[in-house]
C-alpha cells in the first residue's frame, strides 16, 4: 500500500472506533501530528485502532503482530523506520496493566521516535 492507501484504510477503523469510545475529531484528529490528549477515552480509542489492526493479542500489544502488520500494510520505504520505532517502544506497554494505557503510551513513544513515519487514523 502507499501512504495514502494506508491512511484511507485507517478511515474505516476511525469511523468504527470513534463512537465506541465517545471521542470527537477535536480529541483524536491530531494524534498523527503528535497531539496526544491524556484522556481515558482517547487512550481507549488508540487501543481500539490497535485491536482492529490485529496487533492486540490476549489484551496486550504483541510486538510480532506489529512487525507482521508493518510488512503487510506499510509502503516499502516506511517499513524499516516503523519497525525501528516498534522495536524501541515494544516494552512500554508492559508497564501498564490496562490495554488503553499501554496502547496510548506505545503510540506516543512511536511518534516521538519517528514523527515523519508515524501514521495514525
Amino acid at each position: 500500500m502507499t501512504r495514502q492507501q494506508l491512511k484511507n484504510s485507517g478511515k474505516l477503523m476511525k469511523k468504527s472506533c470513534m463512537p465506541k469510545n465517545d471521542v470527537s475529531e477535536e480529541q483524536i484528529g491530531k494524534i498523527e501530528q503528535g497531539n496526544f490528549l491524556e484522556e481515558r477515552n482517547v487512550m481507549c480509542y488508540i487501543a481500539c485502532i490497535y485491536s482492529m489492526t490485529q496487533v492486540v493479542k490476549n489484551n496486550k500489544l504483541n510486538y510480532e503482530a506489529v512487525i507482521k502488520q508493518v510488512d503487510l500494510m506499510f509502503p516499502p520505504d516506511m517499513r524499516d523506520a516503523v519497525k525501528a520505532a516498534a522495536e524501541k517502544c515494544k516494552d512500554i506497554g508492559k508497564k501498564y496493566k490496562d490495554i488503553c494505557e499501554a496502547s496510548y503510551w506505545t503510540a506516543k513513544c512511536m511518534y516521538e521516535h519517528d514523527p515523519k513515519n508515524f501514521v495514525f487514523p
